[in-house]
C-alpha cells in the first residue's frame, strides 16, 4: 500500500548541496521509521542515516555526521536529507525505505517499501 518515490538528485560539485526528498503514497509517512541507503556500482548496499517513529530521533552513518540533515514535513508526506559539504565518495544512488523501526541492515526494512532511487554525482 504505501509507496516511496525519491527525487532530488542530480550533479554537483565537491562541496555543494542537495536536497533529496521521499514522497509517500498510499499511507501516512510519519507512523514509519525512513531509513536513507545508498549504493556505489560494484559497492553493497549501505545505511546513511534514518529518522525514527517515535520522538523523532536521528541516526547517522559517521562519514555523513555534521554533512547531512534529517527532516520531515508532515502536511507533505514527505522526508527530506539535506546534504551538504558533499564529497566525490557520496556518489551513488540514494534509496528511501520504510519499517517499524530504524535499523542499519536494508534486509530489515518491509521489502515492499522502498522507492525506486535518484542518483547523486559529486564531480568536479
Amino acid at each position: 500500500q504505501l509507496q516511496l518515490v525519491e527525487s532530488g538528485g542530480g550533479l554537483v560539485q565537491p562541496g555543494g548541496s542537495l536536497r533529496l526528498s521521499c514522497a509517500a503514497s498510499g499511507g501516512t509517512l510519519d507512523y514509519y521509521a525512513i531509513g536513507w541507503f545508498r549504493q556505489a556500482p560494484g559497492k553493497e548496499r549501505e545505511a546513511v542515516s534514518c529518522i525514527s517513529n517515535l520522538g523523532g530521533f536521528t541516526h547517522y552513518v559517521e562519514s555523513v555526521k555534521g554533512r547531512f540533515t534529517l527532516s520531515r514535513d508532515n502536511a507533505k508526506n514527505t522526508v527530506y536529507l539535506q546534504m551538504n559539504s558533499l564529497k566525490p565518495e557520496d556518489t551513488a544512488v540514494y534509496f528511501c525505505a520504510a519499517n517499524d523501526y530504524c535499523s542499519r541492515y536494508a534486509n530489515e526494512y518491509e521489502k515492499d517499501y522502498w522507492g525506486q532511487g535518484t542518483q547523486v554525482t559529486v564531480s568536479s
